[in-house]
């Protein structure tokens, strides 16, 4: 137990991870709230209006979070993120006020979300990488594993509260509680011990986009994650999207439900956290293995007969989708230089979660057009085609090598496990 909670023993941790915490609840409040609002009071549950607000919020991350890694390898995280909490706080409350006032429009939340996702484009980056500067390099995994701990505890408790402040008191207070909530995290990061950081060297002149792409290029082992994390945030990871028109057009459930729906969903998402918490380097087989349960579980999601077997199926894909996430995500951090981690995080998460606006959209149709199980249905088609791609390739590598070694021959690929090493 003390070393699942490890990296809580430093103090300027204990601060980003406490006023994450209490970010991360009101960034759910916020994501079911705003479905809502789109889904209920802006249209007549359009899934494509939906989808495209989902894309729209993401499509910053992917144009903007090359630059945005730039900037975190060239200026200090803890400043950058300073900036993007007070830039998200005033979105949200942007929003809140719009709808407090009766003046909200369908076009006011478009261009909110992709303000707030250009923000996000530049958090991310310094957010991901920062960890190992307030961190030693043996709790890195540690701290990786407890942010999502962070997040999936505050999707524990934010769909559940934003489901009942929106039937008490209607969608606009839980979008004002957001926005309120980036307070916290930017408190914590002013509290912070500056002399207790140990800041990676920052990079400076031209060329810093090009040259983590020269990197990323030429390491075959991050070249695997990212295609891997494509494809699940792509396809796999709708759930925004595709809870929503569940609970709504196949359920009909109100308010209520469907928020639980996301706080059931973050059992498992925080269990798997806890878990990768633990874990001390984690493994690309890890990783393909998560994805094909993942693929799985989303199969068996599609045909669930009711909101119960829906709900209770939602755990193990929360448990598949997290190992993916976490194991990912400290594979990354833990096998890049750290004058490159910035710049290499900033890919990692264009590729995954800038996915999203080319996936969104085409879920959303989809649920229009085929159905609501489709959208999950397409989900899993595509992240269990990655996996027996993936699986199969590293198969073959494998096999490769122990022939050379059998043969007597020098191995010039790495075996999969052998990629941790790196």
């Amino acid at each position: 137990m003390t070393r699942m909670f490890a990296s809580l023993g430093i103090r300027n941790y204990r601060l980003f991870f406490l006023g994450g915490l209490v970010s991360n609840v009101g960034t759910w409040m916020a994501r079911v709230a705003q479905d809502w609002l789109v889904l209920t009071e802006l249209t007549d549950h359009s899934a494509t209006a939906l989808g495209l607000v989902t894309g729209l919020q993401f499509a910053p991350i992917a144009l903007l979070s090359p630059w945005g890694g730039a900037v975190a390898d060239r200026f200090p995280k803890r400043t950058v993120m300073m900036v993007t909490q007070v830039g998200l706080c005033l979105t949200g409350l942007t929003l809140a006020a719009l709808v407090l006032t009766g003046s909200v429009e369908l076009w006011h939340v478009y261009a909110l979300a992709m303000l707030g996702g250009a923000f996000s484009a530049f958090d991310n980056p310094a957010r991901q990488a920062i960890a190992s500067e307030m961190v030693p390099s043996h709790l890195l995994t540690n701290a990786v594993g407890l942010n999502s701990t962070s997040f999936n505890a505050a999707r524990l408790v934010g769909p559940g509260v934003a489901g009942l402040t929106i039937a008490a008191w209607g969608v606009g207070p839980a979008i004002a509680l957001n926005g309120l909530s980036f307070l916290a995290s930017l408190a914590g990061l002013i509290a912070m011990r500056q002399r207790e950081l140990t800041p990676a060297p920052q990079r400076r002149g031209k060329g810093a986009i090009r040259e983590g792409l020269r990197y990323v290029r030429n390491r075959p082992d991050l070249m695997t994650i990212m295609v891997i994390v494509f494809m699940l945030g792509t396809f796999g990871l709708n759930f925004q999207l595709t809870n929503a028109l569940m609970a709504t057009r196949v359920f009909g459930v109100g308010a209520e439900a469907y928020g639980l729906l996301g706080t059931i969903q973050a059992v498992g998402t925080l269990a798997a956290a806890l878990i990768a918490a633990r874990r001390t380097r984690p493994r690309l087989r890890l990783i393909v293995g998560a994805l094909g349960a993942f693929s799985l579980v989303t199969t068996a999601l599609a045909f669930a007969p009711g909101y119960v077997s829906y709900a209770i199926l939602l755990v193990p894909v929360g448990v598949a989708a997290l190992t993916v996430m976490t194991a990912a995500n400290a594979f990354i951090q833990l096998t890049t230089e750290p004058s490159m981690r910035g710049r290499v995080m900033a890919l990692y998460m264009a590729i995954f979660m800038g996915g999203t606006p080319l996936g969104a959209p085409l879920v959303g149709w989809v649920g229009d057009a085929w159905g609501p199980r489709w959208t999950l249905i397409i989900g899993a088609a595509a992240t269990g085609l990655t996996f027996a791609v993936v699986g199969a390739l590293l198969g073959a590598q494998r096999w490769r090598a122990e022939r050379a070694v059998s043969s007597g021959a020098e191995v010039t690929d790495c075996a999969p496990d052998e990629l941790v090493a790196r």
